[in-house]
């Protein structure tokens, strides 16, 4: 039996009819085991929202299954590309028109803003469909010139069923950042979402089903990761593994995939440097670097939580840097028009970096800013911040992802660039000058999968997304995101070499 979804009412009024189950061939059906559930908690107010269904290794066996069936049908495998990509349009376009809605879940289970969710994420997410779409039958292989007698070519071929694993900071962008480019390459997927954020990739699922994709194509999954994880990542069926989140949950993913030399893509951790020079615009440097760390109550794998300025400029901007979160780090629940921080995803992130505020102090870094949780309920944190901070300690060293940064001096260009890159991570950087020739030379240098210049988190879905070191292994979004779900294959025709 089917099972039966939930009316669910958001604070905000809005109300609709929750999944419950797993998404497995364009139907919900139930857990092997359906009295083992997530539970979604409201971190502003530490209530329960709702519970669904947590899949088993036997549901996830089942969901592979369906997902290789898809891959050899006839409906999917002999689509034309065109058609294809007007099937991903079509989903775009019903994310779009369920917006609110999509919005509205992703606020109440993750805790961000609502404003934040429907103004940015929602817009990211379904454009990034749309984007993909447009890229299904554009996707082609090349012919390549050897000798009379040969004729070579190659084609680009799905790699096959895919499992994706995505992180609870961004569920449906981070979703649509992995489906997008994986679609338009022809895969079937199996994507299980994280088990803090489990709502709206189920109210996602219903508009697959609508937009006409053949059943198996896209099977979604609740569930725990060291369950369900560890079966989908290890299941023989599974061709390639996306995977975002923690660096020391990608080494044990890696681990897990080598096994049978799965391709993979990673996007990991970072403790992303921001560079401000001594010729910068002061007030832009500002607003930028609050941005890059404190939006999205700090929870950003690409956050630049690390602010290195240059000597002569630090006490003004420090005090600059004070004075924009006194009056933009506005803190509340995720329905106010004011909030800019809401509260973190779980009790256990907000513990985790509320514990970083107690190393701070015991390595002897000074605390200039925040350092305690809000009074009252839900999951508050005030943004911190730390000076005096030395390149061995840990809140210097270590991933907080949290409204957390450290600023520190250097006095030259290059001893910026030398603290910069004295990091295990390399996802991103900011760099903030006036002065093109150094903007350039710094971010050449940098060693990092990407550089903003005079900007911060400023991401495009059409262009290339990914760290280098211990931040990640391949390239999301742009055109660079289709070779990550797709594979050459050389043909050769003898034009009359003889034996």
């Amino acid at each position: 039996m089917a099972p039966q979804p939930i009316t669910l009412k958001a604070p905000n009024g809005k109300e609709w009819e929750q999944p419950t189950g797993l998404f497995i061939n364009n139907e919900f059906v139930d857990s092997t085991k359906p009295e083992n559930t997530i539970s979604s908690i409201d971190p502003a107010t530490e209530k329960e929202i709702a519970a669904v269904q947590a899949a088993t290794p036997d549901d996830i066996d089942r969901a592979v299954n369906a997902a290789k069936k898809a891959l050899k049908s006839p409906e999917w495998k002999l689509l034309p590309n065109t058609d294809r990509g007007r099937l991903m349009v079509k989903l775009a376009d019903l994310m779009e028109q369920n917006h609110e809605l999509l919005a509205t879940i992703d606020a109440w289970d993750n805790g961000k803003p609502y404003s934040v969710a429907y103004n940015d994420d929602l817009p990211e997410a379904f454009n990034t469909i749309r984007y993909y779409g447009g890229w299904a039958d554009k996707i082609s292989g090349q012919t390549i010139g050897t000798t009379p007698q040969k004729f070579a070519y190659t084609v680009r071929q799905p790699i096959g069923v895919v499992a994706q694993i995505i992180p609870w900071n961004y569920p449906l962008s981070m979703a649509c950042w992995k489906l997008g480019p994986a679609l338009a390459c022809g895969n079937t997927i199996v994507l299980k979402p994280a088990e803090q954020t489990p709502l709206s990739i189920l109210v996602f699922a219903k508009l697959i089903k609508e937009a006409g994709f053949p059943p198996g194509v896209v099977n979604i999954v609740n569930g725990l990761g060291r369950e369900a994880g560890s079966a989908l990542v290890q299941h023989p069926l599974v061709d390639k593994v996306a995977f975002t989140g923690s660096t020391a949950t990608a080494t044990q993913i890696m681990k897990m995939a080598a096994v049978g030399l799965k391709n993979i893509t990673l996007e990991t951790g970072g403790k992303s440097p921001l560079l401000v020079f001594d010729d910068a615009d002061m007030e832009q440097a500002v607003k930028w670097s609050h941005f890059g760390i404190m939006s999205n109550q700090g929870q950003i794998c690409t956050a630049t939580s690390r602010i290195l300025v240059q000597e002569s400029i630090f006490d003004t901007f420090v005090e600059k840097f004070r004075k924009q979160i006194s009056e933009v780090s506005v803190i509340g629940d995720q329905w106010s028009e004011d909030t800019f921080q809401g509260p973190q995803v779980t009790k256990q992130q907000y513990e985790r970096i509320l514990s970083y505020v107690d190393i701070g102090k015991e390595e002897g870094a000074k605390l200039v800013e925040g350092g305690e949780a809000r009074s009252g309920g839900g999951y508050y944190i005030k943004p911190t911040v730390f000076t005096g901070v030395s390149s061995n300690m840990r809140i210097y060293r270590e991933e907080v992802f949290g409204p957390f940064v450290v600023i520190a001096t250097f006095k030259s260009e290059d001893e910026a660039i030398e603290m910069a890159n004295d990091t295990i991570y390399g996802l991103g950087a900011a760099v903030f000058t006036k002065d093109l020739e150094r903007a350039h030379r710094v971010a050449s240098e940098i060693d990092s999968g990407m550089v903003w210049v005079n900007s911060s988190q400023d991401c495009d879905y059409r262009v290339p997304f990914g760290g280098v070191k211990q931040s990640g292994i391949g390239r999301e979004l742009g055109e660079a995101g289709l070779e990550a779900y797709s594979q050459v294959k050389a043909v050769h025709i003898n034009m009359g070499n003889k034996l």
